[in-house]
């Protein structure tokens, strides 16, 4: 079982949600820095993800709104819809070691189905002091978060520029990444930029451009990849990929016939697996602050799983990870402390953390696999 070491410098240590998608009112009290959502189809992991999504668009470029057309409208974001909700509503805490930052905001429907801000607000409270901070508010009424001038204000405001940048810093810095798409035109198949390479996109579609920029400048960690791969793949021995008119092409060679195979020739789960431990390798300064990964387990021999879940935990350690699953066998990797389990009851989500309290759930350890408690019902999240 996973024991971290130790935590990222910066993490979101609690999340409380109101009328978001399938979210009427849920709140976790203690995120991990590793937390592995595990729940049925629609049980609402997804949607999650999406919220932290959302948080990285609102933050990154002032693209709310383009984040709510590009997602159906404003109405499709809330509980039940317009009809039934008019706001989201969202309270985070980012946890340094210095101490808590605390991040509220609440969107409210609008004409021609947008969202607006009705109220946002901010506080530091360093720890070991014996109160929490006053709040510092923001004026209210934009259709873009107003956190994010105040961290780019180089002049007095008299509010914590401090504070709004450790808020923008991490949140705008969440990444969501999902390889599931291998067929025919994904871009996994397709040249690309070879200067698109800074870091990995999260379909994996510049997985070539990446690879290219290591194998230069970082050939050790390049080979190490390379032999993760080979762990699962005992054909692969290295990649073949070669830049033509500024392009480059997805290509590797195999081992003993020495044949070059490209992408069109390669597994929709070894394509998969490429791109996951290259993410999940990757130097620091070309990783997220928060790495949301969407059933990285879908079409991977389960010896592949149990790697990816070993990188997993290593990466744990230095950056904050969510992970969302319904696969009992990923799950065995963890800790039941890393677990929440994601219900829904046809129209609201819920979310739990295990309780591992009292001699029940020793019993239970002695027979039974967490995965395998899953399954059974016996911690909730099955249909």
């Amino acid at each position: 079982m996973t024991v971290l070491r130790s935590l990222p410098s910066a993490r979101i240590s609690r999340l409380a949600i109101q009328g978001f998608r399938s979210f009427e009112d849920v709140c976790i009290e203690e995120l991990p820095a590793l937390a592995v959502l595990i729940g049925a189809n629609g049980s609402g992991k997804s949607n999650l993800i999406h919220f932290f999504e959302m948080l990285s668009w609102m933050l990154k470029t002032r693209q709310l709104a383009l984040f709510v057309a590009k997602h159906g409208g404003g109405s499709d974001q809330l509980f039940g819809g317009s009809s039934r909700t008019t706001r989201i509503k969202a309270a985070l805490r980012i946890e340094t070691e210095q101490g808590m930052n605390d991040y509220k905001f609440a969107l409210e429907y609008s004409d021609a189905d947008r969202l607006i801000f009705t109220e946002e607000r901010f506080r530091f409270s360093r720890r070991g002091w014996p109160t929490e901070a006053p709040w510092q508010f923001l004026p209210p009424g934009d259709r873009e978060a107003a956190v994010l001038d105040v961290a780019h204000s180089e002049m007095g405001t008299g509010v914590n520029k401090t504070t709004a940048r450790t808020i923008v810093g991490l949140l705008r810095n969440c990444a969501h990444y999902q390889f599931h798409n291998t067929s025919a035109t994904s871009s996994f198949r397709k040249k690309w930029d070879v200067h698109d390479n800074a870091r990995l996109r999260s379909d994996g579609g510049n997985l070539a451009a990446v690879l290219y920029r290591l194998r230069d400048e970082d050939l050790r960690r390049y080979e190490y990849i390379c032999r993760q791969i080979a762990r699962v793949l005992p054909v692969f021995e290295t990649f073949e990929i070669e830049q033509e008119y500024g392009k480059v092409l997805l290509r590797w060679r195999a081992r003993d016939t020495g044949q070059t195979i490209g992408a069109h020739l390669t597994s929709d789960g070894s394509l998969r697996f490429f791109a996951l431990a290259t993410l999940l390798n990757l130097p620091p300064e070309a990783l997220p602050s928060v790495i949301l990964l969407d059933e990285p387990e879908l079409g991977l021999h389960p010896s592949a799983v149990d790697l990816a879940a070993r990188m997993i935990r290593g990466l744990g350690s230095t950056r904050q990870v969510v992970v969302a699953t319904q696969s009992p066998l990923l799950v065995d990797a963890f800790d039941a402390e890393n677990v929440i389990v994601v219900e829904t009851d046809g129209s609201r989500s819920t979310l739990k953390a295990i309780d591992t309290r009292g001699p029940a759930w020793e019993e239970w350890l002695e027979e039974y696999t967490v995965g395998q408690l899953w399954e059974k019902n016996l911690i909730g999240g099955r249909p």
